[in-house]
């Protein structure tokens, strides 16, 4: 019982010190950001539009499931109808109505279109983001730069001028640092969607191709019956 309560006290205390942990890191970051001045602002807005749009790009395209569903269960599919799930599924039902070639390359255009325009309107808004982000910490330099230079034309002197001089290259580095740890992920992260954007177009290329090559054999047996 006596070891029992000596662990619980052990666990405590663990739990206490990354709290405490937690807390400082908190208060550091906090402190920091304030020194970033505004730009610091424009600067989250920017991260949180540039990684929120790329979480709903990501979410979106994993729920599509065209890289975890085997060909063959979709070629299967073609055939059966009845058997199709998923969103695979009703992309095939959205072209099981054509009754021609040119009906089925009509509808597949009109599918790529739907599936393919909003992914590339979010990744376009993505590259702006990234493209923002060092410009944003760069403004906050230039602002940096000029509360210094005020501070030193003011020629108050003592340590009012050193803290608005710091105060102001302080600003300026902070926001400049921001600014490149929020665009070099952001870069990766949209080469990353953008690769996966493509596979999911080439998937819908090849399932053209499959549904085509499918229907054009049917169509030829019917005229030949």
């Amino acid at each position: 019982m006596c070891q029992g309560l000596s662990n619980d006290g052990g666990e405590n205390d663990g739990m206490d010190m990354i709290t405490g942990q937690i807390k400082t890191l908190w208060e550091q970051a906090y402190s920091i950001w304030l020194s970033g001045g505004w730009g610091m602002i424009a600067l989250a807005v920017n991260a949180l539009v540039l990684f929120g749009l790329g979480m709903h790009i990501l979410l979106r395209l994993n729920e599509k499931g065209f890289r975890t569903m085997p060909e063959k269960t979709w070629r299967h599919w073609i055939d059966y109808p009845d058997e199709r799930q998923g969103p695979i599924g009703e992309l095939l039902d959205f072209v099981t109505n054509s009754n021609s070639l040119k009906h089925t390359a009509d509808l597949f255009q009109e599918l790529r279109t739907s599936e393919i325009a909003s992914f590339e309107r979010d990744l376009r808004v993505m590259k702006i983001c990234v493209s923002v982000s060092p410009l944003l910490g760069l403004l906050g330099t230039v602002t940096g730069m000029l509360t210094t230079f005020g501070a030193l034309a003011s020629r108050a002197g003592g340590e009012k001028t050193m803290g608005l001089v710091a105060g102001g290259i302080s600003e300026a580095l902070i926001t400049t640092e921001t600014g490149l740890v929020i665009a070099l992920p952001g870069l990766f992260f949209h080469y990353h969607l953008t690769r996966q954007h493509e596979l999911y177009r080439g998937f819908l290329s090849h399932l053209q191709t499959v549904y085509t090559q499918k229907l054009y054999k049917k169509l030829h047996d019917q005229k030949v019956a």
